[in-house]
This record gives C-alpha cells, structure tokens and sequence, in this order.
C-alpha cells in the first residue's frame, strides 16, 4: 500500500475526523486507512499508555473555561504549557522527572527546575554537553564547527537520554534542544517525553512565528530552496 495521507490539505468544512455525519477527501485517513486506524487502538490497551492518553486528553479539556457556553468560540485557554506539564505529571502519579535541555538556555532550565521542585517533584536534569566529548568524535570537519579551530563537546542526547535513565526518572522534559538531538532524547529515553521549549534561535524559541509570517517577513520559507547548509541555492523570484 502506498497511500499517502494529506490531513494539512483537507478542505472539507466538516471533515469526517471530528464529525459523525462529516466527509473526507481521497487522502483522507479516516476513510481510506481503516485498517491501520482501527489496529493502532489496540496499542491504547498496553500497560500503562490507556491511562497515559486518558490523562492526556483529560488535561486538554481542562485548559479551557466557558466550555458549558455551547459555542466553541466562547472557550478560551487559560494555562500555560509549564502548568500542564505540572499538572499532567501529578495525574499520572509522577515524582521523579527528568529534564534534558540545551546548554543556550541554561538560565530557563534552572528556573524550570526549580518551580518542579516548588511543586514537589524530584529533577533530574542534564545539560547537552554532557560528558565533554569532542565533536571530532563524530567525524566533523573544523568549518563545521560553532567556533572553528577551537574545542567544542558534541551535544550527545543518545547521553542524556541513559544518564536519566539510570536517575529512574518517570517522564522527561525536553527543554530547547537542537533539531535531530531532540530526536534521538526521545528515541533513547525510557520513559515518554514531553517537549516544554522547542528551540529557534532567531524567534526567541516560538517556531511558529516563522511560519505565520510566512506571507511578508518569511516568504523565503517558500520561494526560495536551500541545501543541507541552509545557503541559499536557487530563488523562485531571483529577479525581484
């Protein structure tokens, strides 16, 4: 099978998804991928995960207020992602959490660390850095560095990730670390992560401000290509 789901495409005005008389496109998963929907609930039966969803999901409901009011428009959210994260880890019985983040923000992981303390848990945290291996390790070339010619440590999540595992910690936060180490935190962790800063340099870590000012400030995000190195490579409108 090689079906290709395009939920950010659908246009339906009451896509099937979220309403029992609604419809779908030709890509749409709820309709066509039937099977790998129904078999991924099974997984919602393993140890541990069915109360984790439903903690999940029930922590959603609470961040709003005004939800009697019947129009959705009328809800409003009313906390941020740090409380959620503190209250989502109370209800699943949580003492001891892990905190991987990135060494760029050092300040905020002990501010992070210390109101999980204030809350009563117990924090095990560890900077990217960790372990002061050389970068060279990897096999990259001095131009590649931050700093050419100078010492630098690797960022090693896959090291960050073993060291909370054996602090036995229940659930890690991740906190601002780079593309791709973020990935391997979470492939190496034991326990599930959550994601608390999701790190940008340029927008003060708010990804998302590219992304809706993709239309003035951002347009390059979608007129122009870029290779591996993010240099510029070929513009759609060069000539402007």
């Amino acid at each position: 099978m090689n079906f290709i789901p395009k939920c950010a495409d659908c246009s339906v005005e009451n896509p099937v998804c979220i309403n029992i008389k609604g419809k779908g496109p030709a890509y749409c998963p709820t309709l066509h991928m039937k099977d790998i929907v129904e078999a991924s609930l099974s997984e919602y039966e393993l140890p541990g995960i069915k109360s984790f969803a439903l903690n999940a999901s029930i922590q959603e409901g609470e961040c709003y207020v005004n939800k009697d009011l019947g129009n959705p428009h009328a809800r409003f959210a009313i906390k941020p992602r740090i409380q959620e994260t503190i209250e989502f880890a109370n209800k699943m019985g949580y003492r001891r959490l892990g905190l991987a983040f990135c060494g760029g923000l050092k300040y905020e992981a002990k501010i992070v660390s210390d109101i999980l303390n204030e809350q009563g848990f117990e924090v095990a945290s560890v900077m990217c850095k960790v372990g002061q291996t050389p970068k060279e390790f990897l096999g990259i070339q001095q131009e590649q560095k931050v700093a050419p010619d100078n010492f630098e440590s690797m960022c090693s999540p896959i090291t960050q990730a073993k060291l909370l595992n054996a602090a036995k910690t229940e659930f890690n936060i991740i906190l601002g670390l780079c593309v791709g180490h973020d990935s391997l935190l979470m492939r190496y962790s034991e326990p599930l992560c959550t994601v608390l800063v999701a790190k940008d340099r340029v927008t003060g870590h708010n990804p998302l401000a590219a992304i809706q000012l993709y239309r003035s400030y951002y347009r390059k995000l979608k007129e122009e290509k870029f290779k591996e190195g993010g240099n510029l490579i070929i513009s759609a409108h060069s000539n402007k």
